[in-house]
């Protein structure tokens, strides 16, 4: 467990005894872990981050690399929303291919619907909201470069990572366009994460985005409605909740990338594999980076809704 901005010890004169720094030494772990950070949190991996000042506040295995599932999503939205000259209102015609995909990996879905042509900014509620992998693959293939999907999507997961080496997230790696990973080469840490997250923050269409719990969308070229629903539980649950993606994979296990703001100041927290409580330990994490305490009823799912 990694704890931020211990005090230093003060020296009273030079007469520190080899007695008194053994008893130093000696404290429990759990004991210190216990003054500096949320107590019993499951995550594998976990992080707290204070964005405006970006300040880091707590960290269990911060640095360690573990697949993230759709959290990628986030990389998806920012390479997108960062592309030099992007149009939000860019119309994208949805393939078949796309509707393929997900049906044969098994992946959530926006139901997107062969022939629909969709805007970028509708394929970003789709993608975040109700987790689409055919949304992200509609990206991917629409920002991507070369002649043919395969080429345009590898294209757009090189871009994934360039965009993370710029940012400075030396321990994140992509390899694919939505946390759907062959050989398992998709990963990120707590930190790495908390950092996207912040930047991802700063783009008000993306934060539009992920704040909404529920949207419906009408396409460009026909009579036909989609109502999509937040995944992220927290909003409308917890006081101050403004996003941003949950995950959950057969390696990754359930992750939850969360902000929420109190006033002026806005937390946000990763959670990498929660076997059994990410929600619980997102409540305790931010509770404690905000000194409250909550009762907190989450909020239900439709049972049309994508569980990720």
């Amino acid at each position: 467990m990694q704890r931020y901005g211990a005090r230093p010890v003060r020296r009273w004169g030079l007469a520190l005894t080899a007695s008194a720094a053994a008893l130093a030494v000696a404290i429990p772990a759990a004991t210190a872990e216990a003054a500096t950070g949320p107590s019993g949190i499951a995550a594998k991996g976990a992080f707290l981050l204070d964005s405006g000042a970006n300040r880091q506040l707590w960290g269990k295995s911060a640095d360690i690399q573990r697949q993230m599932a759709s959290t990628t999503k986030i990389m998806t939205a920012v390479t997108v929303l960062e592309t030099r000259g992007v149009n939000l209102n860019r119309q994208v015609t949805i393939k078949q291919s796309y509707r393929d995909y997900v049906e044969r990996t098994g992946a959530s879905t926006a139901d997107l619907r062969t022939g629909d042509k969709m805007t970028v900014r509708q394929l970003l509620y789709g993608l975040m909201l109700p987790s689409g992998c055919d949304a992200a693959y509609a990206l991917a293939d629409t920002f991507g470069s070369g002649s043919t999907e395969a080429a345009r999507t590898k294209s757009f997961v090189s871009k994934m990572n360039k965009k993370a080496a710029e940012l400075g997230l030396k321990k994140t790696h992509y390899d694919s366009f939505d946390g759907i990973s062959d050989k398992g080469d998709n990963h990120t840490t707590p930190r790495d994460l908390a950092k996207l997250a912040r930047r991802a923050m700063t783009n008000p269409a993306f934060t539009t985005v992920v704040k909404t719990t529920s949207t419906r969308q009408k396409a460009t070229n026909r009579n036909r409605t989609y109502t999509w629903y937040n995944t992220n539980k927290l909003l409308g649950s917890y006081k101050g909740a403004i996003g941003i993606k949950t995950g959950t994979g057969t390696a990754a296990g359930p992750c939850l990338v969360f902000a929420a703001q109190r006033g002026k100041r806005t937390v946000i927290g990763v959670i990498l594999n929660d076997p059994v409580q990410r929600y619980p330990d997102a409540v305790k994490m931010l509770d404690w980076a905000f000194d409250t305490k909550s009762s907190v009823k989450m909020r239900r799912l439709p049972a049309v809704a994508q569980k990720d």
